[in-house]
């Protein structure tokens, strides 16, 4: 009966229950990276005063209305990750880079010159950039004293009854491994304790009670390669205008795509003796692919004002971000057990694609405040204070069980974190030399599991009259946690990650 029922399912595999999602998952669209033009990243993204440029109206709407005429802007940016890992003591590290074409936008520039209106300027723009670019690389490996991998199975297995795990007579894996996800209604869990009892991984020596046949005697050699590549983007449509040419007042309405492939692939091996059953799993490999893409909304609000020619204040608004997302997942099992005698591998891969249900993120909100000192036509100071309160992201819907823990778990481990930005500029003749700094402070109470952020930016540029070029070099890192595997077991590997990033800009009054 079980094998009509999964014949009729096959061809979508669509399941009911999601894989295990974890609040890092969230993290990954509650947090940007700083992009952008290249004037921007010069000056670490410290323009929420300054206005005048296409990716400052990102942090407030309203300083597109400091542009005198129609302007455009292109960038393109070579981002180049470094990631050093210790796991119990083994250093590794990696690399990866890439060349991307992240900001393209313009403005549409309206003057009033009649004098007859206090609204003097409007301002409309459409400005397109990747708020994160997600393509890296890690690996991670050591000598784990205490704990297999076979935690996670074991994890996922216990209470489950044997009749989940076992095929029927001429039912195979993928048969029984879209069962489990579509009909059973014990979705993943079940799914992960059959690709172990049937890779021999797991056995069961009671009802629903289950052992592995890894050996307890430790020191498990474990490495973990992880590769993701995508982007966050976003679409601006801005609209802004001033008033006696001292209050500027803008918002933007924004579109967000986001496109997220992550391939992962945990592998253990150990020299341990044979176990009470007669044979060992001495080797593990586990792999998966997991594919995340959807859609968002989101608005910002912002207002600047001119208290003199030379200093600006500001403020601006950046409402949550709401996102529809749609996760695929591909898994794949390999284990190697031994009698002592002869080896035996077993590959368990169910070769289809677990298609899930539609759920929801919200990011949080964001304030900030800004200053900004202009140098006559010299150049300029700038420092942008901000505020996003981490605890208030959320999975939804939040009637389901698993997202309502996870909301709870956000909520006691996220903060209301700062980050701080500032920026110069100099200008000689027709060149302009630029600097900043930031600080962003970890989302997390506790800074172990992701630390505070701070980067360092420089650049320069140079004015043709109708048209400028920039380029802007840019460094940051950040120090946190990366476990081999989302549950069972607690050890994780130190992760310090350097972004290297430059970025060229050409951009044009018309």
């Amino acid at each position: 009966m079980r094998k009509i029922i999964v014949s009729l399912l096959l061809g979508s595999a669509m399941l009911s229950t999601a894989q295990e999602t974890t609040i890092n998952d969230a993290l990954r669209y509650a947090t940007n990276n700083l992009t952008g033009t290249a004037r921007f990243r010069g000056m670490s993204g410290a323009f929420g005063a300054v206005g005048g440029d296409m990716s400052a109206i990102n942090v407030n709407p309203a300083g597109s209305a400091f542009f005198n005429n129609n302007y455009a802007s292109i960038s393109g940016s070579s981002f180049n990750s470094k990631n050093n890992s210790n796991y119990f003591g083994n250093v590794t590290n990696d690399k990866f880079s890439t060349l991307d074409l992240n900001q393209i936008g313009a403005v549409l520039v309206f003057n009033d010159k009649s004098g007859k209106s206090d609204w003097s300027k409007i301002v409309v723009g459409l400005n397109y950039e990747n708020t994160n670019d997600f393509d890296n690389r890690f690996f991670n490996a050591g000598v784990n004293p205490n704990n297999s991998i076979d935690r996670y199975f074991l994890d996922k297995a216990q209470g489950l009854p044997l009749e989940y795990v076992v095929t029927e007579q001429g039912e195979s894996i993928t048969e029984l491994y879209t069962y489990l996800g579509q009909t059973s209604g014990l979705g993943f869990p079940a799914q992960q304790a059959m690709l172990a009892f049937q890779g021999y991984l797991i056995d069961t020596d009671a009802p629903e009670s289950y052992f592995s046949n890894v050996e307890t005697s430790g020191n498990y050699y474990q490495d973990n390669y992880v590769t993701t590549t995508g982007y966050n983007g976003k679409l601006s449509f801005n609209f802004a205008t001033s008033y006696q040419n001292k209050l500027f007042l803008g918002i933007n309405l924004n579109a967000h795509f986001t496109d997220y492939l992550k391939s992962s692939s945990v592998y253990e091996s150990n020299n341990n003796r044979l176990n009470d059953t007669g044979f060992t799993a001495t080797d593990i490999q586990f792999d998966n692919e997991l594919y995340t893409y959807g859609t968002g909304f989101s608005l910002n609000l912002g207002a600047i004002y001119k208290f003199t020619e030379s200093f600006r204040g500001g403020i601006a608004y950046e409402s949550p971000t709401w996102y529809r997302l749609n996760d695929e997942l591909a898994q794949r099992l390999i284990v190697v057990r031994t009698d002592g005698v002869s080896d035996f591998r077993e590959v368990i891969a169910p070769n289809t694609t677990n298609l899930y249900d539609t759920y929801k993120i919200q990011t949080p909100s964001k304030w900030t405040v800004s200053a900004a000192y202009i140098f006559d036509k010299i150049g300029l100071l700038s420092i942008d204070y901000a505020m996003k309160d981490y605890s208030n992201t959320k999975f939804k819907p939040t009637s389901d069980d698993t997202y309502r823990n996870l909301n709870t778990d956000m909520d006691n481990l996220f903060q209301n974190a700062y980050e701080l930005r500032i920026g110069g500029e100099y200008k000689i003749k027709q060149w302009s030399v630029r600097g900043g700094y930031r600080f962003e402070e970890s989302p997390y109470k506790n800074d172990f599991a992701m630390g505070d952020l701070t980067g360092y930016s420089t650049g320069i540029g140079y004015n043709f009259g109708e048209s400028k070029l920039d380029l802007a070099y840019a460094n940051d890192h950040r120090n946190y946690n990366m476990a081999l595997i989302s549950s069972g077991m607690n050890d994780t590997a130190r992760i310090r990650t350097t972004n290297n990033n430059v970025t060229l800009t050409y951009s044009i009054n018309f």
